[in-house]
């Protein structure tokens, strides 16, 4: 029987899960798995890399999944790292990879596609001293952790998405001054400008100097170090940049390849990961768009959670089983210091934007019975369908214990659930853990309060 062979582009989250899932069902002899990692680590928790830099993580091989000795000696994987794939050839069935050896060509009969996402870094970004970092793969945190000498005392991080705002938490918790600079009125544009404010609130209160609707105009260097940020108000002295800006799908190489990309620019495919007109290429990863559940159209939602899903359903199509991913509804969450911040479903201008009326209920509430020593405070905001009720989208923004109450929300909202529906769920109870009306059930009780005052 001949040997088949399966390309993997992409050593991290979707391409090793998708890696491991082929193999598990198809055996060594029957298929080659060549993976192609160009960074020098593979299979790690990019989402722990502000864990790890903060000081929280102790070490940062602690990150590590599974090394590519361990991927080789166990599952018959070869994982090549420092190995970059530049060119795809869709009409031999090739790649041509570049590596600390030279450079080759390797033909596939199954290729998958998990080329991640890259960090937006604007012009003025590129620079030619040290000091800016992007926090994307372990080899960036790698570079960020060894310019943190004891002589590093300011830092500015540059976006108050995810990145920034974890990026600031690891920065205080190891002593620095930090400035956070966000352009939008208020950082954590993933939830609703209100839940915002809070943010930004308890953000200051952490002793972070928050300055939101400021625009980055340039950074200023001396002596082959950065000094610090200009803005269109002047300049902030800094010892350390970090970008927070996001990232967008790293999809030149597909592109390249003649492989269509959406409006968000990732790679599009059907349910199975495949991607249409090409019937042996997958991807999966923050490199594709991804369903969006409630309105049925397409966004880029790059988390390590759907990578892992979707790369397990490309491997086990790969395998010769059959899987699907049909889509996600946004749930995420986060932390700065004490501060919880969660979310899933739409915000109120994506629910604007789709063509929802709706109405909104946000409730004040306590992470324990109120008497109960810890007892920590946390707002809850819900969007239901004006006549429907239906659950459209939830957020937190709270203390210990307020962020995982977003699961309960993100279970109803994939239900299908009604807000008038939520009130009865049947949620855990004991003093040390909720108050007897738990703070999903509060919420839940406006919101259809507000559903019924609408439609009176």
């Amino acid at each position: 029987m001949t040997t088949k062979r399966l390309i993997v582009i992409g050593g991290d989250a979707a391409g090793m899960s998708a890696a491991s899932q082929a193999r598990k069902r198809v055996p060594a002899d029957r298929l080659e798995i060549v993976a192609f990692e160009r960074g020098d680590h593979g299979s790690y928790s990019a989402c722990g890399i502000p864990y790890w830099i903060g000081g929280q993580v102790s070490a940062r091989d602690d990150l590590i999944v599974r090394t590519p000795e361990a991927f080789r000696k166990n599952q018959d994987i070869d994982l090549r790292v420092r190995s970059e794939v530049v060119a795809i050839d869709l009409d031999h069935r090739s790649v041509s990879v570049r590596s600390d050896s030279g450079g080759y060509d390797l033909g596939f009969d199954q290729l998958m596609i998990a080329t991640g996402a890259t960090p937006v870094s604007p012009p003025w970004a590129d620079v030619d001293f040290g000091g800016v970092f992007g926090v994307q793969t372990l080899d960036d945190g790698d570079r960020l952790a060894s310019w943190l000498t004891p002589q590093v005392r300011r830092a500015v991080v540059i976006g108050g998405g995810y990145i920034g705002v974890e990026m600031a938490e690891a920065m205080i918790n190891r002593g620095l001054d930090v400035t956070l600079l966000e352009r939008s009125a208020q950082p954590m544009s993933t939830v609703d400008p209100d839940m915002g404010t809070l943010v930004r609130d308890a953000m200051a209160g952490l002793g972070i100097d928050v300055r939101t609707g400021v625009t980055v105009t340039g950074l200023t260097g001396a002596d082959g170090r950065v000094t610090g940020v200009t803005t269109e108000s002047g300049e902030i002295p800094a010892d350390v940049v970090v970008l927070g800006l996001g990232v967008r799908p790293n999809t030149l190489l597909a592109r390249s390849a003649g492989i269509a990309v959406g409006d968000h620019g990732g790679i599009l495919t059907d349910l199975r990961m495949r991607v249409p007109g090409h019937e042996d290429v997958w991807a999966a990863g923050d490199c594709v768009e991804t369903r969006q559940l409630i309105t049925g159209g397409l966004v880029h939602l790059p988390l390590g959670t759907h990578a892992n899903k979707q790369g397990r359903v490309a491997g086990i199509n790969i395998g010769g089983g059959y899987a699907t991913f049909p889509g996600a509804i946004g749930t995420a969450v986060t932390k700065v210091c004490e501060l919880e911040v969660a979310r899933t479903g739409l915000r109120e201008r994506e629910a604007a934007s789709a063509g929802f009326d709706y109405v909104t209920a946000t409730v004040e509430s306590t992470s324990r019975a109120g008497y109960f020593p810890g007892a920590e405070p946390m707002h809850i905001k819900l969007i239901a369908e004006r006549r429907t009720g239906r659950l459209l989208g939830a957020q937190i923004v709270g203390r210990s214990e307020a962020a995982k109450r977003i699961d309960a929300l993100a279970v109803a909202l994939w239900s299908g659930m009604t807000v008038e529906e939520m009130t009865a769920l049947d949620l855990g109870y004991a003093p040390p853990f909720a108050p007897v009306w738990d703070p999903v059930l509060i919420a839940a009780r406006k919101a259809a309060e507000a559903v019924h005052a609408a439609d009176a």
